[in-house]
C-alpha cells in the first residue's frame, strides 16, 4: 500500500494507523501545498518517484524515507515511505527526525556569513584573528617511501578557506593520521564527545594538516572550526546562535543539536546497508545509532558539530532551503542580501573540486556547484547547489527551475544504492513547464 499522497493530508493519518502513535511535531508554520499542475508539474509522472521509493522500501535496501519537492515556494510533493524503526514498525511520518550530519555546514555557513554582513568578520580574516591557536599551522607533507615531514603551512588559514574546504583539514586520516588518532580527533561523529567543539578544535590547531592552505580541496573539520569561530565573535554557544539567528526565525522548531526527552522517539534508527543484501540495524554503541547520544540527560549534549551535529524534519530543512532560493527571505524574515547568497552558490575553487571543467563541478562558500550540465551530464540545471549528509541524506536547490528537494534516510554505509540518481532523474522528468529547456521556448 502507498503511503504517500499528493497534498492530500489524510496520508499522515494513514501513517500513523499502521504504527505506534509518536509524539506531536512541534507547532510550525507550514510550507504552502499547491497541486503539482498549478506549478508546471505532472502529478502522474511524480507516481513514478512514488513507486521507485516503494520498490527501495520492499526491498529493503532503504528502511524507509521523507521526500519534499518544493517549486516556486510551493510543496507540489511530499512522501513518507517505510519504517523509521524497522523492528519497533513504527512508520516514518511528516514529523519524523533525521541526523543530518553534514548538512549542518550549510545551516553553519548561513551563520558566518550573516556575521560578515553584520560587520563583526570578513572571510578574508585569519582565522587565528578569532583562534589564536591557528596562529602557525602545520602540513604533513608525505615523504617517497613512506612516512612524512611536519612543515610549516605555507600561508595562514582565512574562513574563506574554511568556507569551501581548501584551507587542508581532514577529518584525522591523513598522512598524520597517528598525530590525529593519538590526539582524540578522527572521524565526524561528535553526539557522543563529552567537551565543547570549542575544546575539539583547540587540539586540532596543534596537529598536521593534510594540504596546505588553498592548495587543495579537503573535506574535513572545516565547518566544526567555523562553528567555533561563530561562537567566539557572537559570545553565544553555536547552539544559542543557531537557534536565536536562524532556527526560530525561520520557524525551524523541529531542528536541533540535542532533543528533549519527550521527542526522543521521534528520532529514525539507523541502518546499514551492503551491496548484495537488505539493510541490517546498526549495533547500538556504536556512535551512529545510539539514540541516546541525542537526547538530553542521557547523553553529554555539550558539543554542538558545525560540521555534522543537527537533527531535523525534511519540512524544516526545505524551509531552510527555500529561504535560500528566495534570495536569503523566507515569510517576512530577511536573513541575508541577495548579493551574499549569490556570492555563496559560485565557483570559488578553481579546478580543485570534482573534475573542474571538465567534471562540470565547483564549490562555493559551503555548497557543491553545478557549473556546467553538459559536462555533468545530469538534469540538474546550471547554478543548482547542494550537498548532502552520511546518514546518506541529500539535498539541492535548482534556481533556474524554481526547485527545491529535500531527501531524509538514514543508512550508512549505503554501498551500490543508486537512489539519489533515480531521485533527481524522476524529479526532472516530472517538471512539464521548463524554464530553462524546449519547454520553456
Amino acid at each position: 500500500m502507498r503511503m504517500l499522497r499528493h497534498l492530500a493530508p489524510a496520508f499522515v493519518a494513514l501513517a500513523l494507523a499502521w504504527g505506534p502513535t509518536l509524539p506531536a511535531p512541534a507547532a510550525a508554520q507550514r510550507l504552502p501545498r499547491v497541486m503539482p499542475a498549478d506549478a508546471g508539474m505532472s502529478a502522474t509522472r511524480l507516481d513514478r518517484l512514488t513507486d521507485a521509493l516503494e520498490t527501495y522500501v520492499r526491498d529493503r535496501r532503504l528502511p524507509g524515507a521523507s521526500v519534499m519537492v518544493l517549486r516556486d515556494g510551493a510543496v507540489v510533493y511530499e512522501a513518507t515511505v517505510g519504517m523509521a524503526d524497522l523492528e519497533a514498525r513504527t512508520p516514518v511520518v511528516p514529523g519524523t527526525l533525521y541526523r543530518i550530519a553534514s548538512q549542518t555546514k550549510a545551516v553553519v555557513s548561513v551563520a558566518v556569513m550573516m556575521l560578515q554582513e553584520e560587520g563583526r568578520l570578513l572571510i578574508g580574516d585569519r582565522v587565528s584573528d578569532y583562534l589564536p591557536g591557528f596562529a602557525a599551522t602545520t602540513v604533513a607533507e608525505p615523504r617517497e617511501g613512506g612516512g612524512y615531514d611536519v612543515r610549516p603551512a605555507r600561508r595562514p588559514i582565512t574562513i574563506r578557506d574554511l568556507l569551501t574546504h581548501t584551507a587542508g583539514i581532514d577529518y584525522g586520516y591523513g598522512p598524520a593520521r597517528d598525530r590525529w588518532s593519538e590526539a582524540g580527533v578522527q572521524g565526524w561523529y561528535f553526539a557522543d564527545r563529552s567537551e565543547s567543539i570549542r575544546a575539539t578544535v583547540a587540539r586540532m590547531a596543534a596537529l598536521p594538516m593534510a594540504a596546505h592552505p588553498g592548495e587543495a580541496w579537503v573535506y574535513g573539520y572545516a565547518t566544526d572550526v567555523l562553528g567555533a569561530v561563530v561562537e567566539v565573535v557572537s559570545g553565544l554557544t553555536l547552539d544559542a546562535f543557531l537557534r536565536s539567528q536562524i532556527l526560530d526565525p525561520l520557524g525551524m522548531r523541529d531542528t536541533r543539536f540535542y532533543l528533549p526527552p519527550e521527542q526522543a522517539g521521534r528520532l529514525a534508527a539507523v541502518y546499514n546497508g551492503s551491496a548484495d543484501g537488505p539493510v541490517r540495524r546498526a549495533p547500538d554503541g556504536a556512535g551512529m545509532q545510539t539514540q541516546g547520544q541525542y537526547v538530553i540527560g542521557q547523553g553529554p549534549a555539550t558539543s554542538f558539530s558545525g560540521g555534522a551535529g543537527l537533527v531535523s524534519t525534511a519540512e524544516d530543512y526545505a524551509r531552510f532551503l527555500q529561504m535560500l532560493l528566495n534570495g536569503g527571505e523566507l515569510d517576512g524574515v530577511r536573513l541575508l542580501s541577495p548579493t551574499t547568497v549569490d556570492l555563496m552558490t559560485r565557483n570559488h575553487v578553481g579546478d580543485l573540486f570534482g573534475g573542474g571543467a571538465e567534471g562540470g563541478l565547483g564549490f562555493g562558500l559551503g555548497f557543491q556547484v553545478v557549473l556546467d550540465q553538459g559536462a555533468t551530464g545530469r538534469p540538474a540545471s546550471d547554478g543548482t547547489f547542494s550537498w548532502g549528509g552520511a546518514y546518506h541524506s541529500t539535498y539541492w536547490v535548482d534556481p533556474a527551475e524554481g526547485l527545491v528537494v529535500v531527501y531524509f534516510t538514514q543508512v550508512v554505509p549505503a554501498p551500490g544504492l543508486d537512489d539519489h540518481a533515480r531521485l533527481e532523474a524522476l524529479v526532472y522528468q516530472a517538471v512539464v513547464e521548463s524554464r530553462t529547456g524546449a519547454g520553456a521556448r
